[in-house]
């Protein structure tokens, strides 16, 4: 640093140019942009003059920068008559190679494009692209043609593989690169996901449940609910973390269990009278089940009112005694 100051002093006493205003002198940048292969002295120096379009370095790749320092560039334009180089205290400069990136997501939803309602597909919003390897991001000339292409694509609806190859229309950088690319692409279906595990009989809510894009041949054709149809409800069964709900493993929440204690209810015109009884099968809001009366020790139908409650109206029917399967249920799960 104390070599180019003196260097820069000798300079400006030197020549006419140290009378220059600061405002006109040339001026060392403290970073540039560079749009091509090659840095000119304009890009590194403000109000370089009839020199500014001199090319002096290479550039660096393609979105890469490198530090060049303040040093070699006044060594490079003294020889295009550069002189009273004002560096502003700078030791180096920053220079970027402009570039546009072509990311792993572009691929995908180029091929997604491609794909969507052809061999047998679905629309593109149901497709998902699982690439045999690793696909890196790779920059092109900011020039470049704006929009991806595939220059071959084939694929096989049997095993769902592709094979394409793909171009940046206007890039030299990419002509020269293997942008060819395997791998499978699946259908998806909106699934209910649940959070945590979930007991028998407990009611999910709104924290306990989220949307994820599935693959569809998990699914087999069983129907699968949305949020609104899962809340509120029970789980027919113990589900894990990270589980799919299917409309099979849902059912209105047991307000009654099996051999529980329930209140009975009997209702008749002009009198309402309580007695304790036996559930003799579990059911919902609403389900007609057999309870059995613990005093007369009769099974009889009623309705479930509420948690461990059942009403019986005087025209509820009794048990016919040589049914084989006892009550039929109103409701069918």
């Amino acid at each position: 640093m104390i070599r180019i100051a003196a260097f820069v002093t000798a300079l400006l006493a030197a020549t006419p140019a140290a009378a220059l205003d600061l405002a006109e002198r040339p001026t060392l940048k403290e970073s540039a942009i560079i749009m091509g292969e090659i840095v000119r002295i304009g890009d590194l120096i403000d109000n370089a003059g009839a020199v500014a379009d001199v090319a002096i370095f290479r550039a660096p790749d393609l979105g890469q920068t490198g530090s060049v320092p303040a040093a070699t560039v006044a060594a490079a334009v003294r020889a295009h008559h550069i002189v009273g180089l004002e560096t502003r205290g700078l030791s180096e400069v920053a220079v970027t190679r402009a570039s546009r990136p072509v990311t792993a997501k572009d691929f995908e939803a180029r091929l997604i494009r491609a794909l969507a309602g052809q061999f047998g597909l679905g629309s593109a919003k149901d497709l998902t692209i699982a690439f045999e390897s690793d696909v890196r991001t790779i920059q092109v000339e900011p020039n470049a043609g704006a929009e991806l292409g595939i220059a071959r694509l084939n694929y096989d609806p049997r095993t769902r593989r592709f094979d394409a190859v793909f171009e940046v229309p206007g890039s030299a950088v990419a002509r020269r690169m293997p942008l060819r690319f395997s791998g499978t692409v699946a259908e998806t279906i909106e699934a209910v996901i649940v959070l945590r595990a979930v007991g028998h009989n407990e009611v999910l809510k709104a924290g306990d449940v989220m949307i994820e894009r599935r693959p569809k041949s998990e699914f087999a054709g069983a129907a699968m609910p949305t949020i609104e149809d899962v809340l509120g409800f029970a789980a027919k069964r113990p589900l894990r973390a990270g589980q799919s709900i299917r409309s099979a493993d849902l059912m209105r929440p047991e307000l009654v269990v099996r051999n529980d204690t329930v209140t009975m209810q009997f209702e008749v015109p002009g009198m309402v009278l309580t007695i304790r009884g036996k559930a003799m099968e579990a059911g919902a809001m609403g389900d007609v089940i057999n309870v059995q009366n613990m005093q007369s020790k009769r099974t009889i139908q009623a309705t479930v009112t509420g948690p461990g409650r059942v009403t019986v109206t005087s025209h509820a029917p009794r048990l016919a005694a040589n049914d084989p399967q006892g009550a039929t249920r109103k409701r069918a799960e």
